[in-house]
C-alpha cells in the first residue's frame, strides 16, 4: 500500500431511509470500487435518510458519486417524502473530510469539483458549504438548508441565496443538494423515555451552542416512528473540546429535570478512535487513555 495515498472520508446523505431496496440501488454505484471503500450505509426508518461512509482516494471517488447522485434523482422524488431530519435534496449533503496527507484546501477542490459536475449533468442546484463555502454566510450547513425542499422554490430565486453551481430553481423532485470539506464531526443522538418532543426541543436548546450552549454542539429533537419515544439529536463539529461524554452527562442532567429518563445514545456513521477514548477514560477514571493501549490497534496495517 502507497503510504503517500491521499485518503479522505466522504459521507453522503441521501433522502431515504426506509425503502431498502431503493436505497440498495441508489448506492451500487459505490459498492467494490477501486481506491476507495465503503464503509458504512445505515439507514433510518424515522428520519427517512440514509447516511454512507467512504473512505479512500478522492480522485476516483468523483465518479462513482456522480453516479450515486444521478441514481437517487431518479428514485427519490422529495415532493413525497416525509420524515424526521431537515431536508432539501434527494442527496442532500456530500462532505469531503481529510483524513491523512491531504489538507482542507485540496477537499474544498474536489468539494468544487464535484458540485460543479453535478449541476452540469443533473441541472440540480449546488450550494457549497463549510471550508469550501463562496461567503461567510453559507458556512453553516442549517443555514441554506433552512425551508428545507418546500421552502427552498422561493429561497433559491433570491439573488443572496442563488446556487453556486447550478439553475437558479430547485430540481423539481430532487431539490438541491450541499457539498463542502469539514473537519470530522460526530452525528450523535441520545434517546429520552417519553414521547413529549417538547422536552426533547428544551434539552436541545440547552445545550446547542446556538442558544448558549456547548461551542462545537448542533442539536435538535426527533420523535422516533414506531417506538414511542424522542431524541436529542447532535452533531458534535470538534469532539477535542467538547467530548460525547461531556453532552450526555449534560443530557442526562437536563433529563432529570423533567422526570424523564435516558435510555442510551447512538452514533450514526463514524466516529475518530480518540472520542471513544475520551469517553472511555472519563467512565473508567483513567486520566488518559492512548491508543496504545488498545490491543487492536497495533494490528492495522498488518
Amino acid at each position: 500500500m502507497d503510504a503517500n495515498r491521499k485518503i479522505v472520508q466522504c459521507v453522503p446523505n441521501f433522502s431515504e431511509g426506509r425503502d431498502l431496496k431503493k436505497i440498495e440501488e441508489i448506492v451500487a454505484p459505490l459498492r467494490n470500487r477501486e481506491g476507495f471503500k465503503l464503509i458504512s450505509c445505515e439507514p433510518d426508518p424515522s428520519y427517512n435518510r440514509t447516511v454512507v461512509t467512504l473512505l479512500g482516494e478522492p480522485e476516483v471517488m468523483i465518479e462513482p458519486l456522480l453516479m450515486f447522485v444521478s441514481k437517487a434523482a431518479e428514485l427519490i422524488d422529495l415532493n413525497h417524502h416525509r420524515g424526521e431530519h431537515p431536508r432539501m435534496g434527494a442527496v442532500d449533503v456530500v462532505p469531503f473530510v481529510p483524513i491523512k496527507n491531504i489538507t482542507m484546501a485540496e477537499c474544498v477542490t474536489f468539494a468544487r469539483r464535484l458540485g460543479e459536475q453535478i449541476a452540469a449533468r443533473k441541472q440540480i442546484p449546488v450550494f457549497l458549504y463549510e471550508e469550501a463555502a463562496s461567503s461567510p454566510t453559507r458556512q453553516n450547513l442549517a443555514d441554506i438548508r433552512k425551508g428545507e425542499f418546500e421552502g427552498m422554490r422561493e429561497k433559491i430565486k433570491r439573488p443572496e441565496w442563488r446556487p453556486d453551481y447550478g439553475p437558479a430553481e430547485i430540481h423539481p423532485t430532487a431539490g438541491a443538494v450541499a457539498v463542502g470539506a469539514r473537519a470530522p464531526l460526530i452525528a450523535y443522538n441520545i434517546s429520552l423515555g417519553t414521547n413529549d418532543i417538547g422536552i426533547a426541543k428544551e434539552i436541545a436548546k440547552t445545550i446547542r451552542h446556538s442558544s448558549g450552549g456547548f461551542r462545537y454542539v448542533k442539536a435538535g429533537a426527533a420523535r422516533l416512528e414506531g417506538r414511542d419515544i424522542v431524541q436529542v439529536t447532535m452533531n458534535l463539529t470538534d469532539y477535542r473540546y467538547t467530548a460525547i461524554y461531556r453532552v450526555f452527562e449534560a443530557v442526562k442532567a437536563e433529563a432529570k429535570r423533567y422526570g424523564v429518563a435516558v435510555l442510551g445514545s447512538e452514533i450514526v456513521g463514524m466516529l475518530p478512535l480518540q472520542a471513544a477514548l475520551d469517553s472511555l477514560a472519563y467512565y473508567l477514571g483513567i486520566p488518559e487513555l492512548p491508543a496504545v493501549k488498545i490491543l487492536e490497534t497495533h494490528l492495522l496495517g498488518e
